[in-house]
């Protein structure tokens, strides 16, 4: 039995970089997984990134990353009910993935700049 065989499929066809693709091919879900990975926890630091996502996909986001286990959620205030997010052991995983992008951004995109977490290895 497969890992992954208790886990939604994603897929349009059994190519992984289409799988991958449907989780995180959209233009926010990554940026909210490099916040994550650069220590943002609550809602309201995810909505005040440059990019400016809208609070639905944000909302939205959060709630499809939990799903596919790469995001828990966790209280940190009852009343009112307040969550922090961080990266499971599998959204971790995403680490190398995003330096290689935003390494690849520096050399052909110009402009791109490196988060400072990444300025280190690179």
């Amino acid at each position: 039995m497969n890992e992954n065989d208790d886990m939604p499929a994603y897929g349009r066809s059994p190519c992984p970089v289409a799988n991958v693709l449907d989780l995180f091919g959209d233009k926010w879900t990554l940026l909210v997984v490099r916040d994550l990975m650069l220590g943002k926890a609550r809602y309201g630091e995810f909505a005040q990134s440059p990019e400016g996502i809208p609070t639905n996909i944000l909302a939205d986001r959060l709630k499809r990353l939990e799903q596919a286990a790469v995001v828990e959620r966790k209280a940190y205030c009852e009343k009112p009910l307040r969550y922090e997010y961080g990266l499971t052991t599998k959204g971790r995983e995403l680490l190398p993935i995003l330096e290689a992008m935003a390494d690849w951004a520096k050399k052909h995109v110009p402009g791109s700049t490196v988060f400072p977490r990444w300025q280190r290895s690179g």
